[in-house]
C-alpha cells in the first residue's frame, strides 16, 4: 500500500469551497478519473483521504495537499495530474502527484502573501508598517469548543516585509502552521483592523508554500 499525495491550488472561487465540500468534490473527482485509489474495506467502501493544513474558507493557495492509498505500482502519476484536473472544478488545478515523502506532523510553517490593490496600497502601507512598529500585537484567539487564548503576534512575527508593484502593495508573511500552533493570518488582519482601521476584507490572502521545521518544502 503506498500513499499518493496530490498538491494543488484553490483559487479564484474555489477559495469559498469548504473543507467539508473539498472532502465531497475529491471523493467525487477521483472516481471519475478513474485512477487506481483504495478504497476501505466494509459495508460502505469509501476513499481514505487526508488533508494537511487545509485553509480557512475565502483564503486563496497554490500549495495544497490531499493524500490517498494505492496498491498500483509503477503507475504514471504525473500523466494522472491531467487526468483528475478535468474531473475537478475551476480554481483547483493539480500541480503534482506522486508518494508522499513527509509526514504531516512535519509542517512547521506556511508562507502567505497578503496583496492589496493600489486603490488600497498607501493605508495597508500605513497599517502594516504600525504592526511592524509595535512593540506588542495582542490578539484573542478562540480554539475548539469556545476555548480562548491571548496570543502575542510579535512573538510568531516581529514584522511582515512589505514589496510593491504596478501600485499594489505584497505583505509577505511566514506563520505556524502544525497541530500544537496555528496562526491564521486573520488574526492578524484582525489586529490591523482594530487599531489602524484597515478592514481586514481590503486584503487578499495567499498561500504560496508549506515548509517543515527544517525549511524544507512539504513533500
Amino acid at each position: 500500500m503506498t500513499t499518493i499525495r496530490v498538491w494543488f491550488t484553490k483559487t479564484g472561487e474555489a477559495s469559498y469551497i469548504s473543507l467539508l465540500d473539498l472532502q465531497r468534490v475529491m471523493q467525487r473527482a477521483l472516481k471519475r478519473s478513474g485512477l487506481p485509489v483504495w478504497y476501505t474495506l466494509g459495508f460502505n467502501p469509501h476513499i481514505y483521504m487526508t488533508f494537511a493544513a487545509p485553509l480557512s474558507l475565502g483564503q486563496e493557495s497554490i500549495a495544497e495537499t490531499v493524500d490517498f492509498k494505492t496498491e498500483a505500482e509503477n503507475y504514471d502519476w504525473e500523466a494522472a495530474c491531467a487526468v483528475l484536473t478535468e474531473c475537478l472544478p475551476r480554481g483547483v488545478d493539480v500541480v503534482r502527484m506522486g508518494p508522499a515523502d513527509l509526514d504531516a506532523n512535519d509542517i512547521a510553517y506556511s508562507v502567505y502573501e497578503v496583496r492589496y490593490c493600489a486603490e488600497n496600497a498607501a493605508a495597508a502601507r500605513a497599517a502594516w508598517q504600525a504592526y511592524n512598529d509595535a512593540d506588542s500585537a495582542e490578539v484573542i484567539k478562540e480554539g475548539k469548543r469556545g476555548k480562548k487564548k491571548t496570543i502575542e503576534l510579535k512573538t510568531h512575527l516581529a514584522a511582515a516585509q512589505l514589496t510593491e508593484e504596478n501600485g499594489a502593495l505584497c505583505v509577505h508573511m511566514n506563520l505556524p502552521t502544525g497541530n500544537t500552533l496555528n496562526i491564521n493570518p486573520m488574526l492578524l488582519m484582525g489586529w490591523i483592523e482594530e487599531t489602524q482601521g484597515l478592514p481586514a476584507a481590503a486584503g487578499n490572502i495567499l498561500r504560496t508554500g508549506v515548509y517543515t521545521k527544517n525549511n524544507e518544502k512539504f513533500a
